[in-house]
């Protein structure tokens, strides 16, 4: 099978024993790799109704066709597992070498299930696996995790994903981390810390086999061009982190736990700022020519990473504004393996909810808007679940649904998923997406935001036109997931579909069409919502958090703008009928055969065809 393996491993920890199993080549050419497979493969390893912290929950990582090939930006995995923050799919990416290292394994996709006995670490060398005792490892931060491994193996060479100590206390929104990347959202690295599972290591020697090498590569050298042209020039010359300003500008950047869409002073903050005066050095993943990632220095000499989110969840969402404050921030952040966004929203919930005297602890802490020094001891407390800080740690809606008195008006989540940096009121597509997001609250699993920033439609005005265009950038956005090809790749394709079936038919050997590339994409979109509703998703489900809906924007251009409950209603019937689901949003059994989604049974890949296709 050419770019593909065609097996993947299964380790059980409740025995310590694992078992190869063959992967149909009908099941890649449906789902392709990434998110995608990983999605077939949890709909088949997941028991219906599993509790996410349950040993039974599998975890997935999930390799891709494009991985391990010439093509730039492919040096990725996919993170899969069933939430402990939303209750539903948690599809995260993360990557550079950890990735490629994985492929080389000679699988496709790795599934642990049970429970070690106690803290544990999986090597994997290349057909040799051993789990070892991890006791030196408790406690300690993923980039130590990776070094001490490193050392134990006597191997530089070794590959390693971990967890910090968010992820050994289960901290709903922990992040599963490798090389100073993170599959953050959702909490994969809680369980993984639920299964007594510190860490990953890998290593192996397998190459990725292609059916037209000279053809994948002229592909792969014209992109690796384009990828050094003007439409990546902003990520090449500041990073994401270019967006505050602009996003401040607009009138788009929450503000306050989402008072506000403007924060006033920030300039020290802007990318372009901290460029000028933290900058440290300009870096990218394995196999990328982009490069965008950027770190910067602290007056100690520390260096972080930061991106947009990371800025924006950390800085003008809690009303910090001190660069200093918002790098030691994310340092805590990366070094306990907590989610940046979800940590944000979560601390901004409470410093709101302290201010309006519904959660004394959070005011007695000093943990207000605008004060940085309270927000350093409470992420520490989260990650070590003491005082504050274990109500915290179950993030924002079950933090509310706790505290009670109103105060889930004032978590900014969807399904439990706290919400990323753009402001929905003055983003009426990007409302939309939100909303409907199998993931909950998210700006990657679809590019919903785009419609609007490229004023393709009013921004400030919700219609039934937003539909066709939310459910078309969703697709779109599983098909890049599953190749894997990275987001900021996406606008040097002029035919995206064309290409991208060129580039899969010349990687596999199959005839694979344009049209065959946009069904995959909706069949796995379609598999997500098809394993939220057997995890027991309602209509209800599909909401933004009622300030939203009831609070018009007070600062900015957009000042007045604001989103009804009809409005995004009207909104969300227009999505339910451009996928041609019923008015509530459940997927008719017609729908589903005409994907090639059948049920009950999943594909055996052996021979059938049912979910895994």
């Amino acid at each position: 099978m050419h770019g593909f393996h065609g097996r993947l491993l299964h380790i059980d920890l409740d025995c310590g024993k694992s078992s190869w199993r063959n992967l149909s080549e009908s099941r890649f050419q449906a789902y392709l790799g990434g998110i995608g497979l990983g999605t077939s493969l949890l709909y088949d390893y997941a028991p219906p109704g599993v509790q996410p912290f349950s040993p039974a929950n599998p975890l997935i990582l999930a390799s891709a066709p494009l991985v391990g090939t010439a093509l730039t930006t492919t040096a990725k995995f996919a993170a899969v597992t069933k939430s402990p923050l939303t209750g539903f799919i948690a599809d995260s990416l993360s990557s550079s070498y950890f990735a490629l290292e994985l492929k080389r394994l000679g699988i496709d996709a790795l599934v642990i299930t049970g429970r070690a006995p106690s803290l544990s670490y999986i090597v994997i060398d290349n057909g040799d696996l051993e789990i070892r005792e991890a006791y030196q490892l408790k406690g300690k931060s993923p980039s130590e995790t990776e070094s001490l491994i490193r050392s134990e193996l006597n191997s530089p060479s070794v590959r390693v994903a971990a967890i910090g100590k968010g992820g050994e206390n289960r901290v709903r929104f922990a992040t599963l981390s490798n090389e100073g990347r993170h599959a953050g959202r959702g909490g994969v690295g809680a369980v993984m810390g639920a299964k007594n599972l510190k860490a990953i290591a890998v290593r192996g020697n397998h190459k990725t086999s292609v059916a037209d090498p000279h053809g994948l590569n002229a592909i792969a050298d014209s992109l690796r061009r384009r990828s050094l042209g003007s439409l990546t020039d902003k990520y090449r010359s500041v990073g994401t982190v270019a967006n505050l300003a602009v996003f401040n500008r607009l009138g788009v950047l929450p503000t306050r736990n989402f008072q506000q869409s403007t924060c006033e002073e920030i300039e020290a903050i802007s990318g372009e700022a901290l460029t000028e005066s933290n900058f440290s050095r300009r870096h990218g993943c394995a196999s990328c020519t982009i490069r965008c990632e950027r770190l910067f220095k602290s007056s100690d000499g520390q260096e972080q990473r930061l991106e947009y989110e990371t800025l924006f969840a950390l800085g003008p969402l809690c009303d910090i504004r001190e660069p200093e404050a918002v790098l030691e921030a994310a340092r805590l952040c990366d070094f306990y393996g907590l989610d940046v966004i979800s940590t944000g929203g979560t601390l901004a919930w409470a410093m709101e909810c302290g201010e309006k005297g519904l959660l004394p602890e959070a005011h007695d802490l000093g943990l207000k808007f605008g004060r940085p020094g309270a927000v350093f001891d409470a992420i520490e407390a989260i990650a070590e679940r003491e005082g504050l800080g274990d109500l915290l740690a179950e993030g924002s809606r079950r933090a509310a649904l706790q505290t009670g008195r109103d105060s889930l008006y004032w978590a900014m989540h969807v399904k439990g998923l706290e919400m990323p940096g753009y402001e929905p009121r003055s983003l009426k597509t990007m409302a939309l997406g939100l909303a409907v997001s199998p993931r909950g609250a998210c700006h990657n699993r679809s590019g919903a935001y785009e419609a609007d920033f490229s004023g393709e439609v009013d921004r400030l005005r919700a219609d039934s036109g937003r539909g066709a265009l939310v459910a078309a950038s969703e697709d779109f956005a599983a098909v890049l997931d599953s190749l894997i090809i990275c987001k900021f790749l996406r606008k040097c394709f002029d035919d995206f579909y064309r290409e991208g079936a060129d580039l899969l038919s010349r990687l596999t050997g199959w005839s694979y069409s344009s049209a065959d590339l946009r069904r995959a994409g909706e069949r796995i979109h379609t598999l997500k919502k098809l394993f939220n509703i057997r995890e027991g998703w309602q209509p209800e489900d599909d909401r933004l958090p009622e300030r939203l809906l009831s609070e018009t924007l007070p600062t900015g251009v957009a000042r007045g703008v604001g989103l009804t409950s009809g409005e995004l209603q009207e909104m969300i019937q227009s999505y339910y009928r451009a996928r041609e689901w019923d008015q509530n949003g459940f997927i008719p059994e017609r729908k589903l055969t005409e994907l090639g989604i059948l049920r009950p049974s999943l594909v055996n890949d052996h021979g059938s065809m049912a979910i895994g296709a």
